[in-house]
This record gives structure tokens, sequence and C-alpha cells, in this order.
């Protein structure tokens, strides 16, 4: 008797929306920033979020992240149901899951790399040698090996990104959300940070869901997802990333 061929199970996407809305006020007044928004991102990915300013993209990123909350629709991070958890529990998956680059670096101004890189694993609980043996791996893998001691005014913009970045991937997140990671950043510093995060995604398999307004940076991406008043008006992939 022949055995019956295995189907594949599909992956569960790492992040998911279904039909997300966002309404923000009430009555006459009430803007509608997501209209029912349909979308996937697997582990591994590494994908752009371009749209006009109001499109809905840094909305639509604040919910990813567990900033906000729809109001309809379902989000579902690895499966779970998002909107069924308690704001406790979604701060322990924010805390625990996610990793956030902004484009003003978030830096304390008065305390070194290696402090600012350690904080994260201060709310964790980490004791104190592990803290600093992992901000200093975190440091060495975005280049900033021997800047430890230095305070954010001792580097420059793009080392300053740098050190943002490996607070972000200091405890390993399943994904990193960067917003304009390079908006306050020049052409020499911008690259230098893209060639950075590119290489996250390519060398430890970091997914990475990136909003920009910049095509050129953008076009490091594996994927280029379009918003336009509230919906996903494009996604493609970016056959130049590869």
């Amino acid at each position: 008797m022949t055995a019956p061929a295995l189907r594949a199970v599909p992956a569960v996407p790492l992040v998911q929306f279904s039909r997300v809305t966002k309404v923000y006020g009430a009555g006459a007044a009430a803007v509608a920033a997501l209209r029912g928004v349909d979308l996937r991102i697997d582990a591994g990915e590494f994908v752009a979020v371009m749209g006009p300013s109001g499109s809905g993209k840094s909305t639509g990123l604040n919910i990813l992240g567990c900033l906000d909350v729809p109001t309809g629709g379902t989000y579902r991070f690895a499966g779970v149901d998002v909107g069924r958890l308690t704001r406790e529990q979604r701060a322990k998956l924010r805390r625990l899951q996610l990793g956030f680059v902004f484009q003003g670096f978030n830096l304390l101004g008065r305390t070194s790399a290696l402090e600012n890189v350690e904080l994260p694993m201060i709310y964790r609980g980490v004791p104190a040698f592990r803290r600093r043996a992992a901000a200093r791996e975190a440091l060495a893998a975005v280049g900033l090996a021997g800047r430890e001691e230095h305070t954010p005014g001792e580097l420059s913009g793009g080392q300053q990104q740098r050190v943002a970045i490996a607070r972000a991937i200091v405890t390993s997140p399943a994904v990193l959300f960067a917003d304009e990671p390079t908006g306050n950043l020049d052409t020499a510093r911008s690259r230098e940070v893209m060639d950075l995060l590119r290489g996250l995604n390519r060398e430890r398999g970091l997914t990475i869901v990136m909003v920009t307004h910049e095509p050129d940076v953008a076009a490091f991406a594996h994927r280029i997802i379009h918003f336009v008043d509230g919906l996903v008006h494009s996604d493609r992939p970016n056959p130049e990333a590869a």
C-alpha cells in the first residue's frame, strides 16, 4: 500500500494584518488613517513601506510595533491575535520580541554608547556582567568596537544611529522596525546605515520593516509596499535588492 503524500504546512506569517482599520476622533471629526489593510510579512524579509504624508504608513508601523491598537480588523504576531492581549502582555511582546530604530536616534546624551545599548537589558533584569558583554558584542556587530565609552556628542550622526541599531538588536528581537532611519543623515552616512541593515538581514536573518520616503533607501529592501489613502496601493518584490 502506497503511503499518502505529505502536504506542506504553510508557514505562519511573522506579522499579519487582516482588514485592519484605524480611526482617530469620532463623528464629523473622525479621520480614517487605515481603511481595511491586508498585509503579510514573513520571517527573514526586509520590507520597505512608502507613501505620501497621511497615507497611513506610520500608523501601520505603530500598530505593528504594538505602540498603538487597531480600531477594527485583526493583527496577528507569529499567529497570536495581538488584539486579545492585555496592555501588559502587549508591553511584554514589545519588550521581548521587537526592536525599534527611529529617525532621531533617541540616545541618552550624557551616557556612553555601551550604557545606551545596555538599557533594554536593564528593563529585562539582566545581570550587569551579561549586559556589558552583550552590549560590547552588539556594538562590535555594528562596527563600533573601541567606541564603547564615547557619548553621543563624541560620535557622528551615522555612528549615533549605529548605537541605536546596536541597542535595538542587543536583545535578539524577532523583528526590527525602523522609522525613517536615515532621515537625519547625509548621503554617505545613509549608505553606511543601510549597508549595515542589509548585512543584519542577510547574515543574521533579521526581519526588518522600514518606513521611508526615500526611493534610494527603499531600494535596499527585498520588497516595497506603497500606502495611499490608508490602503495598500502596491506590494511588489524589488529585484534591485538582489
